[in-house]
């Protein structure tokens, strides 16, 4: 696809400085690009990449004034990694959002009312009583369960599993072999020392702007809601447990485990490999350190903690800088008292 540089400009809110009239085929670096791309420069350590790409148009600051001769065109706007993001965007929308029409075999059942411009791949399955609204795109392999709601805008990768219940916002997107709805772990121990299950009879609720990353799972609730709020970004092989609240544009990254009817704030960023303990209740804006065991809740906004159990951070970094004597402290400890020891023989 092909864009004058006058529309990305546009797109932007951005100025051009040079060439006008050029047409823009592709995205890159400013050291792969090629002619026809677009390109950005937001941390001027790379200012000198600027010179020698062969880019033919870079977003970079307002501000930005070169100080060799350039051999590509400007767009000159307040932030040009967030711009370039936005582009990045919209490039994606248009390339996500061109699959239109039904790919045989597919199923569609009972009783379901389906929006305009969906996709459904091949292999896909529908199950009853389902919605869907406009511009939905299912791609191959996608199973929707029973009394699914899904509304506008939403990207559906191969292999994932939406599972009977289940209701999702506007423009949400699942990548492949997410699993959205699968039972809870509830299980009752008896007194022969045998598990009982507890029926998984709850849903789940996603709403607008979420992002689900591959291979992640979110169970359903015993009886109410798991509850994904607006704007939540979710990486890959993430574990979201049953009953758990996750608080406006959370994010977490991969590897991450939440146990079951945790309740996480809004804006909250949750580093890799952290694991939180069930029934905790964390604040707004509380940042987790990758690989973090939070076993107790949280409840004073901001806070930023980290290690098992989880501490804060300032605390965290006196105990790192001790940890690192130890060795030659035990070495002191154990020469005072063999000193010790040889007083008491005199």
């Amino acid at each position: 696809m092909k864009f004058p540089i006058v529309e990305i400009a546009s797109l932007l809110h951005g100025q051009i400085v040079g060439n006008d009239n050029i047409i823009i085929d592709n995205l890159g670096t400013l050291e792969d690009a090629t002619e026809g791309s677009i390109s950005f420069l937001s941390n001027l350590k790379y200012e000198n990449l600027i010179y020698t790409t062969k880019a033919s148009a870079v977003i970079v600051k307002n501000d930005f004034e070169p100080s060799k001769e350039l051999s590509t065109t400007l767009i000159k706007v307040d932030d040009p990694y967030s711009s370039f993001a936005a582009l990045l965007e919209e490039y994606d929308k248009i390339i996500s959002y061109q699959k239109k029409g039904i790919e045989k075999p597919s199923y569609l059942g009972k009783n379901c009312s389906i929006g305009k411009g969906v996709y459904r791949g091949a292999f896909s399955y529908i199950g009853d009583n389902v919605t869907i609204g406009n511009n939905v795109k299912i791609y191959p392999q996608v199973h929707i369960g029973d009394n699914v709601e899904i509304k506008d805008n939403c990207i559906f990768h191969p292999g994932v599993r939406i599972l009977h219940g289940v209701k999702i916002g506007n423009n949400c997107h699942f990548h492949a072999g997410a699993v959205v709805g699968s039972d809870g772990f509830g299980y009752a121990p008896q007194k022969d020392g045998t598990y009982k299950k507890i029926p998984q009879l709850g849903t789940i609720i996603i709403e607008d702007n979420v992002d689900i990353g591959a291979n992640t799972v979110i169970d359903r609730a015993t009886l109410a809601a798991t509850i994904i709020k607006s704007g939540v970004k979710i990486d890959n092989l993430v574990q979201v447990a049953h009953n758990v609240v996750i608080g406006e544009n959370t994010v977490m990254a991969g590897q991450v485990g939440v146990a079951g009817s945790t309740k996480l704030g809004k804006n909250c960023i949750v580093a890799g490999q952290v694991g939180i303990s069930g029934h905790l209740e964390i604040a707004d804006r509380v940042t987790f350190g990758p690989q973090a065991g939070v076993n107790k809740s949280v409840k004073k906004e901001g806070e930023v903690v980290i290690g098992t159990p989880a501490i804060k951070f300032s605390q965290f970094s006196r105990s790192q800088a001790i940890f690192k004597i130890l060795p030659g402290m035990n070495e002191k400890l154990l020469e005072l008292e063999k000193k010790v020891k040889e007083m008491g023989e005199d």
